[in-house]
């Protein structure tokens, strides 16, 4: 993918991009588990829940499988480049054939604060009623309190009691909405 410059970007921001190389598919294994590493330092009380949730999503298997599970036709992934670098990352994976789950949201601590998380989940919303799903959901813990207002503003609500789907955890939520 380009760099920031990239005018032939589908994207409103020029900054966010397709992942489709075996590069780029690189880069974002690279900062999905950089992006865990960032939650269990973040959340170190949190450590077993977060390897029971590593394990349960199986997620190293996900990524062993890259194309197939975060790439079209089924799902998707966009990373973010500031002065060329990837920052950030959304990934999109399949729950059922109407519904989508908005996955891995992260932007490095360097690059917060320029807009590339809302840049990335809009790019992605749009990725979504692409791929023909009609509804998309996400899970979040409760103390993401940069995340969830943003995921407010785009629309999402969350759903019944919060706990996402497959989680015991009382600190997770779960949020949805329609396309």
């Amino acid at each position: 993918m380009g760099p920031d410059t990239n005018v032939n970007s589908p994207f409103q921001d020029p900054r966010v991009a397709r992942v489709r190389t075996d590069a780029d598919i690189s880069a974002a294994v690279s900062l999905v588990w950089e992006f865990f590493d960032f939650l269990r330092n973040r959340y170190p009380d949190l450590g077993e829940a977060h390897d029971r949730y590593i394990a349960g999503q199986d997620v190293a298997g996900g990524l062993g499988d890259f194309r197939n599970v975060f790439l079209p036709p089924r799902g998707d992934c966009l990373v973010a480049r500031v002065d060329g670098e990837i920052a950030g990352l959304v990934m999109l994976k399949r729950r059922t054939p109407d519904t989508c789950e908005l996955n891995r949201m992260f932007v490095r601590e360097s690059a917060r604060g320029r807009g590339l998380g809302r840049a990335l989940a809009t790019a992605m919303i749009g990725e979504a009623r692409a791929l023909g799903y009609r509804n998309i959901a996400l899970g979040a813990l409760s103390r993401h309190v940069e995340a969830l207002p943003l995921y407010r503003s785009l629309g999402f609500r969350q759903e019944g009691d919060g706990n996402p789907i497959g989680s015991a955890d009382a600190r997770a939520l779960s949020m949805s909405m329609a396309l």
